[in-house]
């Protein structure tokens, strides 16, 4: 089995779009009422928060693989 590293920002984007889908369903199954436009404010929300979540995993590991000068002894 394949390894791969963990992306939290695609973890952070699947949940907000999965309590979409969730509300719409809740709504076509006849569960509760959902307006039209409730879910917007939930995707933008959560791609946003995606976004900044893969931005900072991102500088987070660029700044772990950086080699250290100061380990190097000449």
């Amino acid at each position: 089995m394949l390894r791969h590293e963990f992306q939290p920002g695609k973890l952070v984007a699947g949940f907000f779009l999965t309590v979409a889908g969730v509300t719409y369903a809740g709504d076509a199954g006849g569960a509760w009422e959902t307006p039209w436009f409730a879910v917007i404010p939930v995707v933008t929300v959560g791609l946003c928060l995606a976004g900044a979540v893969a931005f900072l995993t991102h500088a987070v590991r660029r700044r772990r693989a950086k080699p250290r000068s100061s380990d190097v002894s000449a």
